[in-house]
């Protein structure tokens, strides 16, 4: 499966699509990047005057990018439309802000994939090679 059939297979759409392009994967991680659009609405309210990428959309770029992506890689063939996704747990530590129009990368570590969960080890990292956010996701598939 190509990276470009992986991202297609994402059960999410713009507005709501954090995955601009998969640099690597394979069975053990994924990395991956995203560009934060600055006309998108949640810059307007957060903050006045100084718009900054809430953590809650960080966390998401994190489990689209390096659990959905790589959990799609895993399960190959058998991903279909009708597979259901849940997240089921996220540990995120914040270090630094994203503001808009900034690209970040995430890189994801395999911890486990087994009876459907998937947990992995992610990493936001912005164009200066700086950590912005770390942490741990975890998600079940079930085909």
């Amino acid at each position: 499966m190509t990276n470009e059939e992986i991202i297609s297979k994402l059960p999410y759409s713009k507005p709501f699509l954090f995955v601009d392009e998969i640099t690597s994967i394979s069975e053990n991680g994924v990395e991956g990047t995203y560009t934060f659009d600055s006309n998108s609405d949640f810059y307007k309210g957060h903050f006045k005057n100084n718009p900054v990428t809430p953590g809650v959309i960080l966390t998401e770029t994190m489990a689209q990018i390096g659990v959905v992506c790589l959990g799609i890689y895993l399960l190959n063939t058998d991903f279909n439309f009708e597979t259901k996704i849940a997240l089921t747990s996220s540990e995120i530590e914040f270090l630094k802000p994203v503001f808009p129009s900034e690209k970040i990368k995430v890189i994801s570590e395999k911890i486990y994939f087994r009876f459907g969960k998937l947990k992995c080890k992610v990493r936001m990292i912005n164009n200066d090679g700086i950590e912005v956010c770390r942490g741990t996701i975890a998600g079940i598939i079930q085909i």
